[in-house]
């Protein structure tokens, strides 16, 4: 997994100014107009990395500054908008319902603050930001196929990649907190979303080379389901999916082992009797390496799509374009036939 921040600069970008002091409550401070809004967007970002932390001291040592200045900062926003933002006791509690709600605007404020940067300076040479991408599990073995290419079309740009559940990957994009995200797509597409198909998934056996049915070129359903199975835990979208596919068939997946991650499934595939019924991009990871074993899936008719979704918005941000022309370029499809290819020549 790539995983470039930006560290140029800390989380919450400008410092604040190390000279500037606090005001009694009750009054406004006199912030020069030329500092306005730099002094908004300091302060939005201090916002959002406590609401993160959920701790002063934590979010101050993040935002590089000193947890007085991160508090005042807090304070002034709370001084400005005549609202209380944070439940304080001894320490963070909670924010209100009026700082939850700022939460979600200042996450879309400092999203197209940042997009306006990246925009102009994009003009004169190429992103130099970090793109944050959310990739759901069955996914990620194959995403440094968009890596490499916006890793070469922004060689000055870092990347940020999450492994995130596909309901929290939604959540996350609707949040602003991410630019984009490889998931499964939905057959009704939500109208605050825009999807780019990558791949239809296919599901492989998964087992030790010394597994009697290694030697088959096929393995059935009802086959792999009377092995010891480990598969990820039902709450994972994976996991249903194959449950829905298995059920379709007659057959009931009953794992001896569940995994809240593949690396799970993968490690217990290392040692053991255990079997696995994984996504066909294992192979574009593992191969045949260290005695292991992958073997197609009987054919099912429902096959899921994977894609990417990006939110729909107008202009669409920079990393978002980027990111959605690096897709058009990659060959998920054939990169996947071409991992296949030299089982299927034996």
């Amino acid at each position: 997994m790539l995983d470039a921040p930006d560290r140029r600069k800390p989380p919450c970008a400008e410092r604040a100014d190390p000279g500037s002091r606090g005001v009694r409550p009750g009054r406004r401070s006199a912030v020069p107009a030329q500092e306005g809004g730099t002094m908004l967007i300091r302060h939005l970002r201090f916002f959002v990395v406590l609401a993160d932390e959920r701790h002063f001291g934590r979010a101050a040592e993040t935002c590089g500054v000193s947890q007085p200045t991160l508090s005042q900062a807090i304070r002034k926003l709370e001084e400005d908008l005549n609202l209380a933002l944070v439940i304080r006791g001894h320490r963070f509690t909670a924010l209100t319902p009026e700082g939850e709600k700022l939460l979600r605007w200042s996450r879309r404020i400092l999203a197209d603050h940042d997009s306006l940067h990246e925009d102009l300076r994009g003009a004169r040479g190429g992103l130099t930001g970090t793109l944050r991408l959310g990739v759901i599990p069955a996914a990620m073995p194959m995403i440094s196929l968009i890596s490499e290419s916006f890793a070469r079309r922004n060689p000055l740009a870092g990347l940020e990649i999450r492994s995130m559940s596909f309901q929290a990957l939604r959540r996350a994009l609707e949040a602003f907190e991410i630019d984009g995200g490889v998931t499964y797509l939905d057959q009704a597409p939500e109208e605050n979303l825009r999807e780019f198909p990558l791949y239809r998934e296919r599901y492989l056996f998964a087992c030790r080379a010394e597994h009697p049915l290694a030697e088959r070129r096929i393995v059935g359903w009802a086959e792999a389901a009377a092995q010891p199975l480990c598969l990820l835990r039902e709450e994972m979208k994976h996991r249903r999916i194959l449950d829905e596919v298995a059920g379709d068939l007659g057959v009931e997946l009953r794992p001896k082992i569940t995994c809240n991650s593949f690396l799970g499934v993968a490690s217990h595939l290392r040692a053991g009797p255990w079997c696995a019924i994984v996504p066909q991009a294992f192979r574009f990871v593992f191969g045949e390496a260290g005695g292991l074993a992958l073997r197609e899936m009987a054919e099912t008719p429902r096959r899921h799509m994977v894609g990417l979704v990006l939110a729909e918005r107008s202009p669409q941000t920079p990393m978002a374009e980027a990111l959605r022309s690096c897709v058009e370029e990659a060959d998920f499809e054939g990169r996947l036939e071409a991992s296949a290819a030299p089982r299927a020549a034996e």
